[in-house]
């Protein structure tokens, strides 16, 4: 589990040196800088994937760079695990892109202080194809450093698409696969399947079951088809359900999956569920933070109800700068006392309102 994060040049971020947990909610008004440190984290899996080169010149350079080239010439990255670290150094080009010029990892334990692998001045990361044997428990993390994000439930979204039918590994960060997961669920790993059935018809009643099958023409094909309770006999497809229903499936899918990512990431979640839908998801989002860091920007004050204040970190500017703040349980007694942490929120006692 990533302990300890340290951000320097990166968007708004000038310096940053942050304790995470197990679950780490950000929280701040529009604008602020929340979703540039989550943002962070898609930085690092394009160096991981070797996808550095398109991502900065598709992101643009001055984008990435705190204000730009000429205030800030370099990006730092320090990511400490407890009993290794991954760091990186990245310098723009002249031809408008990002290089590597320091990329290592350090072992770091009683018995033994060293460097698993240190490279310098390359244009995308080896760590995947040349240290990953040596390193499995850094790639494990870096390969799972992918922003999931089920906003787009518009006719023509991934969500709402026919899938390949073996493209089926890992839920896409769009949720394009949904239905091939799901199909490999249903096969291989039914039990947990059908919890994901159960919370789903919890959340809307009217919901009785998945029929997931590849197309009888097309077997590498297969959609979304499901069966109201009232009306049995005539099946359902993804374009049949609301944007709430479906960004809801998404997520009970990712977070009851039987094999968890080793880091779950997500902006914005709670769009479009009912309050009873957020407080399931807080749910789930508990029971996966045993085997999964959850790192979730959010604007939900019904989702942070749910949470610990020892969970939330806020996001505030300062000094031209974002600055993140995790807030303490104990300190804020005397408050939690008379008020929640959503209403603490609310009134700008911990910050994170302009």
């Amino acid at each position: 589990m990533l302990q300890n994060i340290k951000i320097e040049g990166f968007k708004s971020i000038k310096t940053l040196d942050l304790k995470l947990s197990p679950i780490n909610l950000l929280i701040g008004s529009n604008g602020v800088g929340k979703s540039n440190f989550i943002s962070f984290f898609k930085l690092v899996n394009n160096i991981y994937e070797q996808r550095l080169q398109q991502y900065s010149l598709k992101s643009g350079v001055d984008n990435l760079l705190y204000y730009g080239r000429k205030n800030t010439n370099e990006i730092k990255g320090y990511l400490d695990f407890g009993n290794n670290a991954y760091q990186f150094n990245l310098l723009p080009t002249d031809e408008g892109s990002l290089f590597i010029s320091r990329e290592d990892s350090i072992l770091n334990n009683q018995s033994q202080y060293s460097k698993t692998f240190y490279d310098q001045n390359i244009k995308e990361s080896r760590i995947k194809e040349k240290y990953r044997i040596r390193d499995n428990y850094l790639s494990e993390h870096l390969e799972s450093y992918k922003i999931y994000h089920f906003h787009d439930t518009s006719i023509s979204a991934p969500l709402r698409s026919i899938a390949n039918i073996s493209d089926n590994r890992v839920l896409g960060a769009e949720g394009g696969n949904l239905p091939a997961f799901l199909f490999y669920l249903q096969e291989k790993h039914p039990k947990h399947f059908k919890i994901i059935e159960m919370v789903i018809q919890s959340v809307f009643p009217f919901f009785d079951r998945f029929d997931l099958a590849p197309f009888f023409l097309d077997e590498n094909k297969i959609e979304l088809e499901w069966f109201e309770k009232e009306h049995p006999e005539h099946p359902f497809y993804a374009r049949h359900f609301s944007d709430g229903t479906l960004r809801f499936i998404a997520l009970t899918t990712l977070f009851l999956q039987p094999n968890l990512p080793k880091t779950i990431i997500l902006d914005e979640p709670e769009l479009g569920l009912h309050p009873f839908a957020i407080a399931k998801l807080a749910g789930m989002i508990k029971k996966a933070s045993v085997h999964s860091q959850i790192i979730i920007a959010t604007q939900s004050v019904n989702l942070v109800n749910e949470f610990s204040a020892d969970d939330i970190i806020v996001a505030n500017r300062a000094d031209n700068q974002t600055v993140f703040k995790r807030q303490s349980e104990d300190s804020l007694k005397s408050w939690l006392d008379v008020y929640s942490i959503g209403e603490l929120w609310e009134k700008n006692v911990i910050g994170g309102r302009l």
